[in-house]
């Protein structure tokens, strides 16, 4: 059974960081194409964030997170990191890490067959 597990969320302040953490368990992530970060955000529609190929040479991010956001993979951990910084209110949502994708539209989440349960950040101003 497939499991990824998000960690790492938590409430900060405007400018601050947080680092989140995937990790997969029934899972290789190195057979996995592309793994993502997404985030959904209260009366709004998931989005995707970030994205990273399987050996970590290409990386993905939505506009809005370039220059802020890093995404990173370890696959001999099993485990895949987005590293937030410059964090701003917009950034509140309940981010899910995603694996299983494709390399075509690394940042749409019907592109990915496995998901984790989310978890919660919040930014305050």
């Amino acid at each position: 059974q497939v499991q990824l597990v998000e960690s790492g969320g938590g409430s900060v302040q405007a400018g601050g960081s947080l680092r989140l953490s995937c990790v997969a368990s029934g899972y290789t992530l190195s057979s996995s194409n592309r793994m993502g970060w997404f985030r959904q955000a209260p009366g709004k529609e998931r989005e995707g964030v970030a994205a990273i190929s399987r050996g970590g040479g290409s990386t993905y991010y939505a506009d809005s997170v370039k220059g802020r956001f890093t995404i990173s993979r370890d696959n001999a951990e099993n485990t895949m990191y987005l590293q937030m910084n410059s964090l701003k209110p917009e950034d509140t949502a309940v981010y899910y890490c995603a694996a299983g994708g494709s390399i075509w539209y690394p940042l749409e989440e019907s592109r990915y067959n496995y998901w984790g349960q989310g978890t919660q950040v919040t930014v305050s101003s």
